[in-house]
């Protein structure tokens, strides 16, 4: 499963944990402006908004995890099981692949706002990109440094919800998430008072238990809750260094560890990387399970102008720093 969300400080700053039992091998990947963007049922995009994000790229295309563009803007896909429901295509629409969506949005939108035009004459279609790759079941979030929105497609239709809470996780649909978060209601971050009676001293024995209920399974529902509110109740400063410190510590409240989501057959899954980009600045930050070490790639240290893509590995290696050094360890 996965984790994405959409953070401001000074700057604004969005990512996701990729929870998966594999690996495709994924990389940061430059997506320069004049790469020739090809679609299954509409127009080629030759020329458009340079982007960067986690991708998979077979036969020099990058399949997108997620990105942002080089006007701020970001999507991402989740996963979202059996309740996705693509459609065929139709005339009259934009002819969409779900593996398209994200380069088709960010290739020409800065905005939310003009995503929401977009999406009005959209169809988003399940067309395979291989036989070996077929549509996987997804729902998108698309955040700018002011508002998001999110994207489902199920059996009744087209979803897009406005999304304040600037979380999402997996199934089920967006509303429950929602409205999930009226159950926790009395959540705080502050000494909680005693409402329990009148008529009996209860003083806290701890602290931290102002969010005494807080969730702390693993569970898409219980991830949402707890991502959205360590995020909408974090204080960090202004630097860049704070600002990607503490994303990547909201991203690890609800990391996923080796061994606690067993899936039948000695598969697990694990969060396989975390990502921050700096969506003002196009400076995308990384770590991986094994590599807890932030990494980061710049994309405006690439030639933008350029028509082929770049990519950067995902590198997935410890990296120890000791303070001392023993006999043994130089052995």
């Amino acid at each position: 499963m996965c984790t994405a969300v959409s953070f401001k400080t000074r700057d604004h700053y969005f990512g996701r944990n990729l929870d998966l039992e594999y690996s495709y091998d994924e990389s940061v990947t430059v997506t320069p402006r004049n790469y020739p963007f090809v679609f299954r049922h509409v127009a080629e995009i030759p020329s458009h908004y340079a982007m960067i994000g986690a991708a998979y790229i077979q036969d020099n295309y990058p399949l997108y995890y997620e990105a942002t563009n080089e006007k701020g803007l970001s999507a991402a896909g989740l996963h979202f099981t059996v309740l996705t429901k693509y459609n065929e295509p139709c005339d009259g629409k934009d002819n969409i692949a779900s593996f398209e969506l994200i380069p088709w949005l960010l290739c020409q939108c800065e905005s939310v706002s003009q995503v929401s035009e977009l999406l009005k004459n959209i169809n988003i279609t399940g067309d395979s990109f291989s036989d070996a790759l077929p549509p996987s079941p997804l729902h998108w979030i698309v955040s700018d440094k002011n508002q998001s929105l999110v994207i489902e497609c199920v059996e009744s239709g087209m979803k897009i919800y406005d999304n304040p809470i600037g979380v999402l996780t997996n199934r089920p649909e967006f509303y429950f998430h929602r409205e999930n978060l009226s159950n926790y209601i009395n959540l705080s971050p502050y000494e909680p008072m005693n409402r329990f009676s009148l008529n009996v001293d209860i003083k806290p024995y701890s602290r931290g238990m102002g969010a005494l209920g807080l969730p702390g399974d693993l569970s898409s529902a219980s991830r949402f809750i707890r991502a959205a509110f360590i995020k909408m109740n974090s204080l960090c400063g202004n630097t860049e260094e704070e600002s990607v410190s503490q994303f990547f510590h909201i991203l690890g409240g609800v990391e996923q560890q080796r061994g606690c989501v067993r899936l039948g057959d000695g598969d697990y899954e694990i969060t396989v990387y975390s990502s921050c980009c700096n969506t003002d600045k196009g400076i995308y930050y990384f770590r991986t399970y094994n590599g807890s070490s932030i990494r980061a790639v710049d994309m405006n240290a690439e030639n933008l102008d350029s028509s082929e893509i770049k990519s950067y590995p995902m590198i997935d290696e410890p990296d120890f720093a000791f303070l001392n050094k023993s006999e043994a360890q130089s052995v």
